[in-house]
């Protein structure tokens, strides 16, 4: 049963934009906020009066000094005033909170129109101020000195992995590499550039462990970014920029936050946000042309082709051996070149995810396109795996 027939509702994806990622040290949080709403509404075909709700995901987490974003958005329009707006914040997953908050509310029947964004300015905080930050989502580290960040959480993941399955670090740099030559096909992205797997595999001066053992090229970057979509109760209307994209089905669940509570490479709140976005969908994995997966280091990459069901607890690596995840394999993973690639501005990426599966669904992802593209998935977490969002899209 789908969305659609559980609930009565078609929730489409109507217009959407997306700014570079990467530094961008002329663009402000307000100015990256308002360019990517002005390009969604108008993508949308729709007035700003029309905006009936929005809703604002982002992290920040002391990184800038306002902690108070959600009306920021209304600077697009005068039109926009006295419209109810709310910042969601979840980690790194504050993106996809924020769309599943949007579509909510038109389930709820408040609103027909949401405007949810996504937005962070990073890398004009110094590395510590950014690794404090992003270490606030970890029950044990939050508040204490670290020198390897959240890179070293996910090298401590990446060790359990190793100790219960074997090395990996091979099979990392090959998802690095797939990712980084997608990336070169995508304008929006930070690090266009084809590093190749020998340089992905291999520690060098330019391609140093930041924690072993994940190398540099194991670690997404710190980026500026925001990215912003229409959601709209069905009908689309007539004259958006692009054909609309339905929201099939959703799953979010939590996992605990001590370590002591949760198997280190299980991913258990992402296991049961696969499973409910698509019961919810009424489709399988199977059923997937592409998908775009958190991967904010290449150990998640791979734990994720496990916990969605591409491969069996312990064989993930057969999915980047055997060619399953690549452009012409049976379910393309991250062809906007992921977070490795693309970047990572961590309230904006949830929302980014969905417009660049949404552009592949409607035809209009250029050089990244897949051919015939149909059905996606995007999965979104925030810390190690404890808030975890999953949606299914498709084209109309």
């Amino acid at each position: 049963m789908s969305l659609k027939e559980q609930f009565g509702k078609d929730i489409l994806l109507t217009g959407w934009g997306h700014s570079p990622f990467g530094k961008l040290a002329d663009q402000t949080l307000e100015s990256l906020i308002v360019g990517v709403a002005t390009e969604a509404i108008a993508n949308a075909g729709l007035e700003p009066g029309q905006i009936d709700e929005i809703y604002l995901g982002q992290f920040n987490s002391g990184m800038v000094p306002l902690g108070f974003a959600s009306s920021l958005a209304l600077q697009v329009s005068d039109e926009l005033a006295n419209v109810p707006a709310t910042r969601v914040e979840n980690a790194c997953a504050s993106g996809s909170a924020a769309l599943q908050q949007g579509a909510k509310a038109l389930l709820a029947g408040t609103a027909r129109n949401v405007l949810v964004i996504g937005a962070e300015k990073m890398t004009h905080a110094g590395a510590d101020v950014v690794g404090a930050a992003l270490l606030g989502a970890d029950y044990e580290a939050a508040g204490k000195p670290s020198s390897t960040g959240f890179a070293g959480l996910f090298a401590e993941t990446a060790k359990h992995y190793e100790k219960r399955h074997g090395a990996v670090g091979d099979v990392l740099g090959s998802i690095a590499a797939k990712n980084h030559r997608n990336g070169v096909a995508n304008p929006y992205a930070q690090l266009r550039k084809d590093l190749g797997e020998d340089f992905c595999r291999t520690v060098s001066d330019k391609n140093p462990i930041v924690a072993e053992p994940l190398r540099r090229t194991d670690c997404s970057p710190v980026s500026d970014g925001a990215a912003a979509v229409v959601l709209t109760a069905g009908p689309a209307p007539s004259n958006a920029a692009a054909a609309p994209v339905r929201l099939a089905g959703f799953g979010h669940a939590n996992d605990f936050m001590p370590a002591a509570k949760r198997d280190p490479i299980a991913f258990a709140g992402s296991v049961a946000a696969w499973q409910r976005a698509l019961g919810m969908a009424g489709v399988s994995l199977q059923d997937l042309d592409l998908a775009e997966v958190h991967d904010c280091f290449t150990i998640a990459e791979l734990i994720m082709y496990e916990v969605m069901g591409l491969a069996p607890a312990g064989e993930g690596r057969r999915a980047i051996e055997e060619g399953w995840v690549y452009r012409d394999g049976k379910l393309p993973v991250n062809l906007s070149g992921g977070l490795k690639a693309k970047g990572h501005p961590v309230g904006a990426t949830g929302v980014s995810q969905h417009v660049v599966a949404a552009m592949q669904l409607s035809g209009t992802a250029g050089d990244m396109q897949l051919p015939g593209a149909r059905r996606a998935a995007v999965h979104n977490m925030g810390g190690l795996a404890i808030a975890n969002y999953v949606s299914v899209l498709e084209a109309v």
